[in-house]
């Protein structure tokens, strides 16, 4: 009998404590997604990208386009955003929109590219993935201009994939590839060895060639157009083994 009150006390005292973390955990992050928040972490990182000298490379050519009419739909490695965040700032008058993860992560990068002026289409490949890129599509018709992490949220850092093609298909979008490099950086310890510029760097933002996709249905040449942006893409990814 004591033993079975012990056993139930136990299990009671394991719920609360769980109950308790789960709580906390809600808690934080209800405070650090608030409206607040969101403003003090965009300031953050708006003025920390301020302290490294940026460079940009080739971007008439694609602004000239969109401001013609065209469709551009800008394409990046997870590993580098971070770094173009001062210059998607001063997008804002095009109103872009871009896909983030509904993860605990995209809650809080979602809030700074709202500051930004973007708008944030919450999916990804892993969750609500369907419904985000028939969200982009609309978006990027709207307003002639989206951005796509290629290899976000998770991985395989390096592997593009096929939403990129699916949703320049759906739009008849350029494709434009964007790449950073930084004399100073840190490189985080995740699976894509995520790149921040130290303070004070000097930074490269480049973009590439547009990339115009003829229109198929056919999976086979959808596969090829996904491997010909790979290939043309991973130059740019920096390998951190070098360093």
């Amino acid at each position: 009998m004591q033993e079975s009150i012990k056993c139930y006390f136990e299990k009671l005292e394991a719920g609360m404590e769980k109950q308790v973390k789960y709580s906390i955990r809600a808690k934080i992050r209800s405070i650090l997604t608030s409206p607040r928040a969101a403003t003090l972490l965009y300031r953050f990182v708006l003025a920390y990208c301020l302290t490294f000298r940026l460079r940009v490379e080739n971007e008439k050519t694609w602004l000239n386009y969109l401001k013609e009419g065209g469709k551009i739909l800008l394409c990046g490695w997870h590993q580098q955003f971070f770094a173009t965040l001062r210059y998607c700032d001063s997008l804002r008058v095009h109103r872009p929109s871009v896909m983030i993860s509904q993860s605990q992560d995209g809650e809080l990068i979602a809030g700074i590219f709202k500051k930004c002026g973007w708008f944030p289409v919450r999916g990804s490949s892993s969750r609500g993935g369907g419904q985000a890129l028939k969200m982009m599509i609309e978006k990027l018709k709207e307003t002639g201009l989206a951005a796509h992490i290629v290899d976000g949220p998770r991985g395989p850092a390096g592997k593009v994939k096929d939403g990129v093609i699916r949703l320049a298909q759906a739009t008849g979008a350029v494709i434009v590839p964007f790449y950073i490099s930084a004399d100073r950086a840190w490189y985080f310890n995740s699976w894509d060895r995520f790149l921040v510029p130290k303070p004070f760097a000097r930074a490269t933002l480049s973009f590439g060639d547009m990339i115009k996709l003829s229109f198929t249905e056919n999976q086979d040449e959808l596969e090829k157009q996904r491997q010909s942006l790979e290939n043309t893409m991973l130059p740019s990814l920096i390998n951190t083994a070098v360093f």
